[in-house]
């Protein structure tokens, strides 16, 4: 003996009908961009929903299931579209005026580099003959080693040798750059006519 309208299901009768409409499901969730994860974890929501409502009976259920389902999926959508724009304003209220800055170098930063560029070119400059065409043709031409070496007609090790010297030069000579950028010298007598 029945206790529901006929042609209408129960809640109980919801869920039959779920499992049997589930694999169908899936694929409408995943037509409308849901990832497969995703559908996965809608189409557990909307299990739980059925098991916990108290549903009267339901004249149409494949299309109560499939409306059930696309709510869910909107709501998904939604809440994922309020994260990002959560996420947007505190990363422009964390950036503020960073995000409106000049990619360029400032005027002084330009500045360190070319004088940096060129107290290394200078240095450059100062190194034997030999040493020079090795670091230019390997760093800046590109090429092997080996070529180098049978062009020259000196050893690998030979032309391993001048890279070693120029880079030697080129490392010390930023080590005084860096030292006085960090620790800049004062005036001879600077501190006792300011009274310090």
């Amino acid at each position: 003996m029945a206790d529901h309208e006929p042609g209408r299901t129960p809640a109980s009768g919801l869920i039959a009908v779920f499992i049997d409409l589930r694999p169908a499901l899936a694929r409408f969730l995943a037509a409308r961009g849901a990832q497969a994860a995703e559908a996965e974890d809608l189409l557990q929501d909307l299990y739980l929903k059925l098991g916990e409502a108290t549903i009267g009976p339901v004249a149409e259920p494949r299309a109560y299931l499939y409306r059930m389902a696309n709510n869910l999926m909107l709501d998904l959508r939604r809440s994922a579209a309020r994260r990002a724009g959560r996420e947007e304003a505190w990363t422009d209220a964390g950036l503020g005026a960073q995000r409106d800055m000049d990619p360029q170098p400032s005027a002084e930063d330009a500045l360190l580099a070319r004088e940096r560029l060129t107290v290394v070119t200078n240095v450059l400059a100062a190194l034997p003959e030999r040493t020079r065409d090795v670091f230019r043709r390997y760093r800046l031409g590109g090429e092997p080693q080996k070529d180098i070496a049978a062009d020259l007609a000196i050893s690998v090790s030979a032309v391993e040798k001048h890279l070693q010297r120029a880079y030697r030069a080129v490392v010390e000579a930023r080590a005084a750059l860096d030292a006085d950028l960090v620790a800049p010298r004062r005036l001879m007598g600077e501190r006792d006519r300011h009274g310090d």
